[in-house]
């Protein structure tokens, strides 16, 4: 496909680990809806707004994807607009 990036499409430390600690949230927050106790299903929203955060704060510290060069995305669009013709 044209334009496709064929990156990390988000395998990385940060992405993993914001996952996997907003997952933890929202599992905590769903049982806790089910018990019907608001304290537990807004702490577990809560877990999962942090999970975003961690993730965030560890793609700024270096461990996200990297960015792409200017002079690299140009190149890429430049050989997917070749593909097409």
């Amino acid at each position: 496909m044209a334009g496709v990036s064929r990156g990390h499409h988000g395998r990385t430390p940060a992405a993993w680990t914001g996952v996997v600690i907003a997952f933890i949230g929202i599992c905590v927050s769903s049982a806790y809806m089910v018990m019907a106790q608001p304290v537990g299903f807004w702490a577990g929203i809560g877990i999962s707004v942090v999970g975003g955060l961690v993730g965030l704060g560890m793609r700024m510290s270096g461990l996200g994807m990297p960015k792409e060069s200017s002079a690299l995305g140009e190149a890429r669009a430049a050989a997917g607009r070749a593909q097409l013709q």
